[in-house]
């Protein structure tokens, strides 16, 4: 969808996109690709019970809340918001050049009311190569930010020709989206932008075949 200043891709049902069979999936309700152009922003819009996890792929996001919270995520960082009980915030692109690209990421909470709160963590390329790495988790395990749901989200730069294997649950859900390249999960193709829930499996293989980098989301 493109709004002039905003170029995105929705996985889900939201804002003009409405399609009644993809709502969300597991605990995924939003899980939009967006580009935000040089010097454009959101501007400053409430939220409440809702988990807001952004993933920064390129470029430069500048962050203001009225919890008090002003920063800059960088390309690789991912940011966290708990809007609990209510927050207003803004998202702005300060580049003059460059245009911002993210995933925004909405995760229903495991109860309403939750205090509202902001976080955010670097993670630097080798945490990330040819492995899981653990972006946030219910309980803050490995560094990970903590959230309010059971829902694992990981971060993988695969190598071209790399396999990784995730040992699955039957009575979890699981998705992978691809941020970059193009990987095979289970043997299905899956290119940039490409995305697959998966449920009712014991294994998931996740094949390179070039470099590429993807999310996985582990949840209930």
């Amino acid at each position: 969808m493109q709004h002039g200043w905003l170029e995105t891709w929705h996985t889900f049902s939201f804002d003009r996109y409405y399609d009644p069979e993809w709502m969300q999936f597991g605990k995924l309700r939003v899980l939009n690709e967006d580009i935000i152009q040089p010097g454009s922003e959101f501007p400053d819009h409430p939220h409440r019970d809702m988990e807001i996890v952004t993933y920064v792929i390129d470029g430069t996001l500048q962050h203001r809340d009225n919890m008090g919270n002003g920063s800059v995520i960088q390309a690789g960082d991912i940011q966290y918001m708990c809007a609990g009980t209510g927050v207003m915030h803004s998202e702005r692109n300060p580049r003059e050049a460059d245009a911002t690209h993210l995933y925004q990421i909405w995760i229903p909470p495991d109860q309403s009311g939750h205090t509202p709160a902001y976080d955010q963590k670097s993670i630097a390329s080798a945490e990330k190569h040819n492995r899981f790495c653990l972006l946030i988790s219910p309980d803050g395990a490995d560094g990970s930010i903590a959230v309010h749901q059971d829902i694992l989200m990981f971060a993988t730069s695969l190598e071209a020709d790399q396999a990784l294997r995730y040992t699955a649950n039957q009575q979890r859900t699981y998705w992978v989206q691809v941020v970059s390249g193009k990987i095979r999960v289970n043997g299905m193709e899956l290119g940039h932008g490409a995305g697959a829930g998966i449920t009712m499996e014991e294994k998931i293989t996740i094949l390179a075949d070039k470099n590429s980098e993807f999310l996985l989301f582990d949840m209930v």
